[in-house]
């Protein structure tokens, strides 16, 4: 009993860092609520690397990942003729302070809410993995045409992402 508490207290801090994040990221780039993208990116950076891992299982380079984001947010922004300032999250300003903790855009919302599923099916510590399975059954948002640009094929994301968890998963 203590053990399963002691992991949903890290899998709590798991969802702190992980949200937090994101929403640093989505600010830096001018949006006042994150993404599925954002949380992607995030995913890629907690400490736990299992996300990095997953990228390594498929030969992808996460920082194509996140020029491809990058560029499609200055292609985007570029469509509508608007310059594309400060898109680098460490030096943009964020515009203003959300209203509500955690607010995030439907991606955003899609992707946290089908964690707790993810994790009831491979129940391994709540991980980067966990993250990168969710995004990769979002084809038509900002992550999945991210994933496309650099040639990730979301089904051969998705299976990396099992195999991590499975590996993960507490015996």
């Amino acid at each position: 009993m203590f053990a399963k508490l002691k992991q949903r207290w890290r899998d709590t801090r798991t969802i702190m860092t992980l949200s937090l994040d994101a929403e640093r990221r989505a600010l830096g780039e001018g949006q006042r609520h994150p993404g599925a993208e954002h949380y992607t990116l995030a995913a890629l950076d907690l400490p736990d690397g299992s996300a990095r891992r997953v990228f390594e299982r498929i030969g992808a380079d996460p920082e194509a990942y996140r020029a491809a984001l990058v560029n499609r947010h200055a292609a985007a922004l570029n469509g509508i003729g608007l310059a594309a300032p400060g898109l680098d999250a460490g030096h943009a300003e964020p515009p203003a302070e959300p209203t509500r903790l955690f607010d995030a855009q439907p991606s955003g919302q899609a992707l946290m809410q089908s964690l707790p599923e993810l994790q009831r099916r491979l129940p391994a510590p709540l991980c980067g993995a966990h993250v990168l399975l969710a995004a990769a059954s979002m084809a038509h948002s900002a992550a999945g045409r991210a994933f496309k640009t650099i040639g990730i094929d979301p089904q051969a994301l998705g299976r990396a992402a099992e195999a991590e968890l499975r590996a993960a998963i507490p015996t």
